[in-house]
């Protein structure tokens, strides 16, 4: 019996999405969004990539987005393990974390944990 364990490779590559995606919440979050003169210059109609990007997470966030999707593609990898569903359910996770869903960013997590106790699928 063989556990879903990602390779020293896989774990690397799984640090590196987990950091990018916590350092690009971190962005959003204290440089776009709790930055009260950027607020007020996207409110007031300012047209750029940045506001673009802050209404659409702002609209996220808002919505459970990250949260739900990270508990999710989580419970399908519990499911069936898969460094793929891995990867992006650690992602959703970390954004979710960092940009106000943690509740469901945090039970994401308890499942990505849970998935590395199960068994590798059969190869089909």
């Amino acid at each position: 019996m063989k556990l879903f364990l990602p390779s020293a490779r896989a774990a690397n590559w799984l640090l590196l999405i987990g950091v990018c995606s916590i350092g690009y919440a971190f962005y959003m979050r204290y440089f776009a969004i709790e930055r009260p003169t950027i607020g007020l210059a996207c409110q007031a109609g300012l047209d750029t990539w940045l506001c673009a990007t802050r209404r659409v997470t702002i609209a996220l966030f808002t919505h459970l987005v990250f949260g739900w999707s990270a508990v999710i593609v989580a419970a399908l990898n519990l499911l069936r393990p898969s460094l793929v569903l891995f990867a992006v359910a650690l992602a959703a996770a970390c954004c979710g974390a960092i940009l106000y869903n943690n509740g469901l960013a945090s039970l994401a997590v308890a499942l990505l944990v849970l998935s590395l106790a199960r068994r590798e699928p059969e190869p089909d």
